[in-house]
């Protein structure tokens, strides 16, 4: 992926550095006519790199629908959106697919686990599409699973089963990590496990981390916290000091 001529940059210690993630404009709409479903209104967006950031609203609110532009699983109808000064809204497929394998980490409410797999053989599908993969062992000790490593999807609970798929997303070494409802399933002592692990991995691998949920007190533990509402951005909080994720409850 080449550098393109992104929008404006951010200034980091004095130094000009572009967000890895700038939107402008940014629209989706589903359907046409009096069925047109507008799930994004222009939406202006920067993130810096290495953030972790929780996007709070209702359902339909346009969220999910943003993390799959920035994904590179979904198309914008209009605007722009970049990754690192790479418009992904003027990338054909196949740059996309590249985007994707090189890049993006996806973790999701339901874990989507191979049943028939372990713990471990589960992790080590990302090895058939990543470049340089970590070992599936390694992956599990960050989520502290290694002790579960043989075991089958169905001997895990609904947390651990959850922490071996954020396992599996991040031992391709994602640049990006985007989580759609990763607690949705989950109780709220189990969430918050999850979510523990969410923010140590930022915290210790680096990747910016994107957290879609509806429990307003995970925003505790982002660097900011983007709320929608109909398809647009109502407010952008940033907060000074950030919880531990041991600390917040729903």
């Amino acid at each position: 992926m080449g550098e393109l001529n992104g929008p404006g940059t951010a200034r980091n210690g004095g130094q000009e550095q572009r967000p890895i993630f700038q939107t402008t404009g940014l629209t989706k709409t589903y359907g046409s006519g009096a069925a047109a479903v507008h799930a994004l209104r222009g939406v202006e967006l920067e993130i810096p790199e290495g953030e972790l950031v929780v996007l709070l609203g209702p359902s339909g609110s346009g969220k999910s629908t943003l993390l799959n532009i920035l994904g590179g699983i979904d198309r914008a109808s209009g605007g722009e959106a970049y990754f690192k000064g790479n418009e992904l809204t003027a990338m054909k497929e196949r740059a996309l697919t590249a985007y994707r394998r090189r890049h993006v980490g996806f973790v999701f409410q339901f874990y989507n686990l191979m049943p028939s797999l372990t713990a471990a053989e589960n992790v080590e599908l990302v090895a058939e599409i990543a470049p340089d993969p970590m070992q599936a062992f390694d992956a599990l000790k960050l989520v502290e699973l290694e002790a579960r490593a043989d075991h089958f999807p169905a001997e895990l609970s609904g947390g651990e089963q959850q922490r071996v798929a954020i396992a599996r997303a991040i031992a391709k070494k994602p640049t990006v990590l985007f989580c759609d409802e990763p607690t949705g399933a989950l109780d709220s002592e189990t969430g918050v496990t999850v979510l523990k692990a969410l923010q140590t991995l930022n915290e210790e691998l680096g990747a910016t981390t994107l957290i879609i949920t509806h429990a307003a007190a995970t925003g505790a533990i982002a660097d900011r916290v983007i709320h929608f509402a109909d398809g647009r951005i109502r407010e952008v909080v940033k907060n000074a000091v950030k919880a531990s994720a041991s600390d917040i409850s729903w």
